[in-house]
């Protein structure tokens, strides 16, 4: 089995503190995509280089204290890949890809973190600019190799996706816009939402994220923000996946998909 999780961990010496290496050490997974760093490579060098045994490679943004991602691995990639777009986006720091390639498979694991629109005009127009230019990139590499791209897509795709859906069909991230982009690119057959590949019909259990405003977590006011997607050979492998919300590391939770094959 292929043990893969993805956590957006919103600021990594922050979710530190709060006990991650304890966590990762215990679940064990095979792969770890993380987002939102919030640091350079200089803090991240000695102390997060290496995750519970997990060899750490991180594409950082240029402005500190904003961003960042990366993927920690228990198998040395044949290749990585930083960014994508070799301009806006990469200088945010928003794209690392691990390339595992054998005689038998070309198998990529991305880690993305998208924009965010909430903080005003600018930054959804940023956002939108940026699903313009990563639709492409997705489109290529599918036909070229397969991947799973784990990610904070900050999109809620359905309404089952987000608990009070009605109330914000005119925010960022349940933008009409946003979901079509999203039905779309599911549509295409480049990729498959794993998740929901697995669990069709679930609500309140399948959020994600949870503002740190009000009572939102306590009363599970969330949003399911967080996804595995895979190319259609890749995706039937899935088996079981997991949401861990019993400890908090981030106002994300960690999403955790088992897959039947090895690297």
């Amino acid at each position: 089995m292929f043990k893969l999780t993805s956590l957006n961990l919103n600021g990594i010496r922050s979710a530190s503190r709060k006990g991650l290496q304890a966590w990762v050490e215990k679940t064990a997974p095979d792969c770890m995509c993380v987002q939102e760093l919030k640091a350079q490579h200089e803090d991240l060098a000695g102390a997060f280089d290496v995750l519970a045994d997990l060899k750490g490679h991180f594409h950082c943004a240029e402005k500190k204290g904003y961003s960042g991602v990366g993927i920690y691995s228990r198998h040395e990639p044949s290749d990585v890949r930083m960014g994508f777009d070799g301009g806006e986006f990469d200088a945010e720091g928003r794209s690392v890809e691990l390339r595992f390639d054998t005689p038998r498979r070309k198998l990529s694991i991305l880690s993305m973190y998208f924009p965010s629109g909430s903080s005003g005009e600018d930054r959804q127009a940023a956002k939108f600019r940026f699903l313009d230019v990563v639709r492409p990139h997705l489109d290529a590499l599918a036909g070229e190799r397969d991947y799973i791209l784990c990610g904070d897509i900050n999109i809620a795709h359905q309404a089952m996706d987000l608990k009070n859906w009605r109330s914000n069909q005119k925010n960022s991230g349940f933008l009409p816009e946003e979901r079509e982009w999203m039905t779309q690119l599911l549509g295409s057959g480049t990729v498959v939402d794993v998740y929901r590949q697995l669990h069709p019909d679930t609500t309140d259990a399948c959020y994600t994220w949870w503002s740190n405003r009000g009572q939102a977590w306590a009363n599970n006011v969330g949003w399911r923000l967080d996804y595995h997607l895979a190319t259609p050979n890749v995706a039937p492998h899935a088996k079981a996946a997991e949401i861990f919300k019993a400890e908090r590391f981030s106002d994300h939770a960690p999403i955790t998909i088992d897959y039947d094959f090895s690297l």
